[in-house]
């Protein structure tokens, strides 16, 4: 039997998806982009942060923490790249 939707009411639809017409409430998920990886994600707490009660001197500081952090990602996404390269060459022998 097809699936059937009966009600649209914002994200929950009834849908049939037996014989015995029971309905079944599905919900659709958000896309995993628009979540934080968790929920105390420091990334999100950044951004978040207020600015206004910081002085230049504090915001110079954060800006060269940022900046490190920016090398250090960096670096790690050179390392995967040549690792993921170093596989792909060796399973294509």
């Amino acid at each position: 039997m097809p699936t059937l939707p009966l009600l649209n009411m914002g994200l929950l639809r009834w849908f049939y998806i037996d014989s015995k017409r029971r309905p079944v409430k599905i919900r659709h998920m958000e896309s995993d982009e628009t979540l934080p990886l968790r929920r105390d994600d420091p990334l999100v707490n950044l951004v978040r942060q207020d600015l206004d009660p910081l002085s230049v001197v504090e915001l110079e500081e954060r800006i060269a923490a940022l900046k490190t952090e920016i090398s250090r990602c960096e670096s790690k996404i050179a390392f995967a790249t040549q690792h993921r390269n170093a596989a792909d060459a060796l399973f294509k022998s």
